[in-house]
């Protein structure tokens, strides 16, 4: 791709958008390391493997300046989770810029280059994490998910559940080429039926999808392992077929009285109860060990149950995904309600006016929806950030109301939207991109 076909956004004086390629990645590395400050030295960093496309990849440069003043990349979600459904979505990442070009604008010309090109791709959605939460809500992203993180004391008592100890136990070195189809595939079956019930699926959720996603998600570096043992997993079967897995690592120390070894889990899956109860049963007791931490759970995993004293385990709940409506007929129309609703919403939005402007959003409890543009009195009234906060049922807008972000101009409009907005489960990504 050439720069003349990137979509007409202005920058700064002195600066351009470029197209980067493949030939650009030693430069792209500088600039990470210069905006993500690492003890990884730009020679190491080069080898690892590249998560982005090159087609999704755009640089700034500056006159006079030696490397790249910015960039930015997404990756292209085709199946990202929205209640009862999947959207194309473009997912945001390496937003950065140099400390030299800090505070003139580059970031907003890049968010604005992002969200025309959403649109030109037919993407509804932007989706990201963000590494500073303050920063992306003045861009119409609003904090769509949690997730929870907790450190589980080994032994910690699991309520038990019928069937657990059916279920065979595997323990082995995690690899692509011996795990990488089970692990795509039970991923998936995660998302689409966290419940095990069909048509209830968890919003947030995205795979893997491109080659270049897949290759440095199963890279095991010891740059990243911070101390840690080489990648492993625990898969847990039943009756022959896998239901579960976990990806851990885990350091061993010795202090006078005896071992403190940790366990740290990076993601963990099971399709059902009796899945979830025996893999948290091993990864709550591996010998020499103190505890287990996780990193990426919905706020509402079956662990959080199954624990008998789940205080003890100090959960954190942390943001998670953060949602950007780009084309607002289009997303709200293109997910599920869990209620019947006929509202009309007036949107408000600084950086797409084009998006600004009142909608009647008709459905049916778990069916169709239809959007359509109206020019009738608003229901409720609430600015794009809000609506992406609340788009994937994670969080009521009846909360956002009580916070003043949300207006409700007909009585009885807030209840109805809040309960049809809302979804069975939490929404959430189980990794970060």
């Amino acid at each position: 791709m050439h720069t003349s076909t990137l979509p007409d956004v202005p920058l700064p004086d002195g600066y351009r958008f470029r197209a980067l390629a493949e030939a650009d990645l030693r430069a792209v590395r500088d600039l990470d390391l210069w905006a993500f400050p690492s003890a990884t030295a730009l020679d190491e960093a080069v080898q690892h493997s590249f998560p982005l496309g090159w087609d999704r990849a755009i640089g700034i440069e500056a006159e006079g300046f030696d490397g790249l003043a910015a960039l930015h990349g997404s990756y292209p979600f085709r199946r990202f989770g929205v209640p009862g459904g999947t959207l194309p979505t473009g997912g945001l990442t390496w937003v950065g810029v140099h400390p030299q070009h800090r505070r003139r604008g580059l970031l907003t010309g890049m968010i604005d280059l992002h969200l025309a090109r959403c649109r030109e791709r037919g993407e509804p959605l932007s989706a990201l994490f963000a590494a500073e939460a303050p920063i992306y809500g003045r861009f119409g992203y609003g904090k769509a998910a949690d997730d929870v993180r907790l450190t589980i004391a080994r032994g910690a008592g699991l309520h038990e559940v019928p069937g657990a100890d059916e279920h065979t136990v595997r323990i082995a070195h995690a690899s692509r080429e011996q795990h990488g189809d089970l692990v795509g595939r039970l991923h998936r079956a995660a998302g689409e039926r966290p419940t095990g019930v069909a048509g209830i699926n968890r919003p947030g959720w995205c795979e893997r999808e491109t080659e270049e996603l897949q290759a440095h998600f199963w890279a095991d570096l010891p740059a990243f392992r911070g101390g840690r043992e080489s990648r492993r997993i625990v898969v847990v079967e039943r009756g022959g077929e896998p239901r579960g897995y976990a990806l851990f690592r885990r350091k061993l120390d010795w202090e006078t009285f005896g071992p403190r070894g940790t366990t740290a889990v990076s993601e963990a899956v099971a399709l059902d109860a009796a899945a979830a109860r025996a893999l948290w049963g091993v990864l709550v007791d591996f010998d020499l060990t103190v505890e287990t931490s996780t990193f990426l759970l919905p706020v509402d995993d079956a662990v959080t149950r199954l624990l008998m004293n789940p205080r003890a385990a100090q959960p954190r709940v942390v943001d998670n995904v953060w949602v950007r409506l780009v084309d607002v007929a289009g997303a709200l129309a293109g997910r599920q309600y869990a209620a019947d609703v006929d509202v009309r919403i007036a949107v408000t939005d600084a950086r797409l006016p084009e998006n600004a402007g009142t909608y009647r959003l008709r459905a049916r409890v778990f069916g169709e929806a239809t959007c359509d543009r109206v020019a009738e009195p608003a229901d409720l009234s609430l600015d794009v950030r809000e609506l992406g906060a609340a788009y994937l049922g994670g969080t009521s807008l009846a909360a956002l109301a009580a916070a003043g972000l949300v207006t409700e101009h007909t009585p009885g409009a807030l209840a109805t939207a809040a309960a049809a907005f809302g979804w069975p489960v939490a929404p959430m990504s189980s990794w970060v991109w």
